[in-house]
């Protein structure tokens, strides 16, 4: 039992990684039959009660309601298992199932991707990790944190002794005169002073700052996965066509439609009619296009062919 237990966790957090890894190079990965962790680029932020900020980032949502397989984490398992893509199709029916099953009783976690658990109305409730960052274009940003920046005191300053009428007149003009002008000269100078205080202080809390920022490293305690990204751009020249409009706008709202589905959607160019063609996705193999098409006639859309160009 204990074997069978340990081996059941392994394969989910297989499944996990291969999730975790194309969230790198995606904006939205689709787990058949289950749902879909969406990405959405957010700016870098500040909080300004810890006074810590944060680089920019791909914010992580889940969509139970994307569960249409696009081929994407299939065709990935496939090539990473050196499988056949029905092998891939099998192997995500098989780690759902078990998602399904431990979800009924317990929270599972998805790698670094974050947590999953069941509400009281028995929805899927999804716990992003705030620790992970799927943004490539902040790899080695962290986090930095400064301290508070506490403006300096108000200097009060007495007010000079009064003097009573008798030694008003033992007291000369001129030594009356000198000892104003020290007390003026006096404030003059601690207002002042305290004025470079404060701005000296404000000048060492941004330098603080600055060297903080630059000697900031990202720390990986669990390497993730060697990612392999080709610099070259792969053509793509076999499309699944999903329809042929004769309206432009028409194709646009096709195209909108389908890429609110979780399809890597596209419009592929005018045929010899002048129909501007809407394609579900495109490949760059035959192979691939075909394999897609057969999943796409079956669970989306019998009327779609398959275009080359």
């Amino acid at each position: 039992m204990k074997v069978i237990l340990i081996k059941a966790i392994f394969v989910l957090m297989t499944l996990a990684n291969y999730i975790n890894d194309l969230l790198y190079r995606y904006d939205c990965v689709i787990v058949p039959n289950f749902g879909g962790f969406v990405t959405n680029k957010i700016g870098a932020t500040v909080n300004t009660t810890t006074h810590t900020f944060y680089p920019p980032k791909k914010q992580l949502t889940f969509n139970a309601y994307l569960q249409h397989n696009d081929g994407l984490l299939a065709n990935y398992i496939a090539s990473s298992k050196n499988i056949s893509f029905e092998e891939a199709i099998t192997f995500i029916n098989e780690e759902v199932a078990q998602w399904n099953e431990k979800l009924a009783t317990t929270t599972i976690t998805v790698d670094s991707v974050g947590s999953l658990s069941l509400n009281e109305a028995k929805q899927v409730v999804f716990e992003p990790n705030p620790s992970s960052n799927f943004l490539t274009e902040s790899f080695g940003l962290a986090e930095v944190s400064t301290p508070s920046v506490e403006r300096v005191k108000k200097v009060i300053v007495k007010s000079p002794p009064t003097f009573t009428e008798e030694s008003n007149k033992t007291i000369p003009l001129y030594l009356k005169r000198a000892a104003a002008a020290a007390v003026f000269v006096g404030i003059v100078y601690v207002g002042w002073n305290g004025v470079q205080n404060e701005q000296q202080v404000l000048a060492n809390q941004e330098d603080a700052v600055e060297k903080k920022i630059q000697s900031a490293t990202f720390v990986i305690d669990k390497p993730l996965p060697t990612i392999n990204l080709n610099v070259s751009k792969e053509a793509r020249n076999f499309h699944i066509i999903a329809g042929a409009f004769k309206e432009v706008h028409n194709a646009e709202n096709k195209l909108e439609e389908l890429e609110e589905k979780g399809h890597e959607a596209s419009i592929v160019g005018k045929n010899r009619l002048g129909l501007t063609q809407v394609a579900f996705a495109s490949y760059a193999t035959k192979d691939e296009a075909r394999k897609a098409l057969e999943i796409i006639k079956e669970t989306v859309s019998e009327d779609a062919w398959l275009l080359a160009k």
